[in-house]
Order: structure tokens, then sequence, then C-alpha cells
């Protein structure tokens, strides 16, 4: 019990501070910006609080399947503090501020191609849109894309190479997929493929899509301005962060299909042995 507890204080704090990130590096554009800043953080830290001090399972999946949600919260983590750093670098450089954004302007020269996830995000800014606020996009989007593909990468090593979620002992399918019902129909295996597999198609659809319907969605709708540096860093975390943890959860679904395959050939080799 007092595991759990400190486990989800602790867990609650990081998302709460991870919230507050970008608001208390840079500047807040309008009156109530501070205040509203503050009651997401904590309305992030009892959410995250309540789900993993609770035994039961609410809505958060792979709660009981580490590294799944770590590798989620370090990766929007990193995103939102490059980010937040790049953007801080326009206001008030510091020596670790101007790293960073060479380090994220080499990253965009190289992930910055025609018809890349990170030119449609560019080619999304409105006509007259400053070269300032494009190379900020520019950069911001390509730091982003890159740490997203590195959390995919680093749980896709977690699954091939560590063997997830064997090493963590039995997998409890309503713990840690509070969302699925194995009882609705079907069978398991084949709903988790097809899942797994949904999953994985829309991730990898999702960075090109997104940026065509925003633009689409200017035409009836004021555009989101992107000058706003907080806008900008949640805006491009969400817009690459989101189709990752789709593809992540994807990866998971059909690695837990596989290990149900495997279970039911190694009961049937079982059976079949022990009928001869």
């Amino acid at each position: 019990m007092i595991a759990r507890t400190t486990g989800a204080t602790i867990r609650g704090i990081l998302v709460a501070l991870m919230v507050l990130t970008p608001a208390l590096y840079l500047p807040v554009s309008s009156t109530n910006g501070t205040e509203i800043v503050v009651f997401l953080a904590i309305l992030a830290f009892f959410l995250t609080f309540a789900e993993y001090n609770s035994a039961f399972p609410s809505f958060i999946e792979f709660r009981d399947a580490p590294p799944v949600n770590r590798l989620r919260f370090v990766g929007l983590m990193t995103m939102v503090t490059f980010l937040t750093l790049i953007c801080k670098n326009i206001y008030a450089p510091t020596d670790l501020t101007a790293a960073i954004y060479a380090v994220g302007l080499g990253v965009a020269n190289i992930v910055d191609f025609p018809y890349s996830p990170v030119r449609l995000i560019i080619l999304m800014l409105p006509s007259d849109a400053s070269p300032s606020l494009i190379e900020l996009v520019r950069i911001s989007a390509s730091a982003a894309y890159v740490a997203a593909l590195v959390t995919i990468a680093s749980f896709a090593y977690a699954v091939k190479i560590r063997g997830w979620p064997t090493g963590n002992g039995a997998f409890n399918v309503w713990t840690n997929l509070p969302l699925f019902d194995p009882t609705n129909g079907g069978d398991v295996v084949n709903r988790l493929q097809r899942d797994g597999r949904l999953n994985i198609s829309i991730g990898v659809l999702l960075p090109f899509l997104i940026p065509a319907l925003i633009k689409l969605l200017t035409i009836y709708a004021n555009p989101i301005s992107l000058s706003n540096p907080q806008t900008l860093i949640w805006t491009l975390s969400a817009w690459a962060f989101l189709p990752a943890s789709m593809i992540m959860r994807g990866m998971a679904t059909l690695r837990i299909a596989n290990l149900i395959v495997e279970k039911r050939r190694a009961y049937s080799t079982a059976e079949s042995t022990q009928a001869a």
C-alpha cells in the first residue's frame, strides 16, 4: 500500500512538472495563463495519482507492464523540454539553449525533405508567416518528430530484444488493457491483431494527415497560431506524440497476441503428448 501510494505520488509530480515546464521557462501570453497552467498541472497530478494509487484500472493502459508508459512519459517529456529550450533561445538565449537550437537545426536539415511530415507542418503555416517563425516551427517539428522515432525504436528494442512483457511476470489483460473486453465476441487473438495493425497504420499516417486536416479546417475557422511559444510546443508535441503512442500500442497488442498464440500452441503440444 505504501509503495503503491509513493509510486503514484512520484508519477503525479513528474507529470505535473512536465505540464509546468513551458510556463516556467517561457513568457505567459495572457493574464490568466498562469492560473490555467497551474490548474492543468494540479489536474494532471490528481488524475495520475488516482489511477496509479488504485488497485483497479480505469483508462490508462499497460500501467503494470513497464516500460511502455515510462517510455511514453520520457518521450513526451523530451519533446516538451527540447521544444521549450529551442523557443527560449529566441527570447533569452544561453549557452544551453544555443546548443539545443544548433542540434535541432542539424536534425531539421536531415528530416526536412520534400513530402516529409516536417515539410507538411511547414506548409500548414499561413502564407504571411514570418521567416523566423517558419524556421522555429521547422526546427521544433524536426526535434519532436525525431524524439518520437527514438521512443518507438526504444520500445521496439524492448519487445524484440528484451522480450517484453515476459520479463515482468504474467501479463494481466484486465489491468493492462482495461478498455479491451476479451468476451466481446470473436477470437481474442484476431481482435488483438486487428487492433494492433489498425493502431500502427493510423499512427504512421497521422503525422501526414494532421497537417492536411488543419490546413483544410483553416478554410472554415481561424488557423492555430503557432506564434505563441506555448501553443507551438503543445501543438507539435501532440502532433508527434499521439502517432508514436498509437504505434507503440499497436506493437504491444501484436506482441500480446503472439504470446497468446504461443501459449495455445504449447498447451496443444502438451495435450497431444499426454494423449499419445
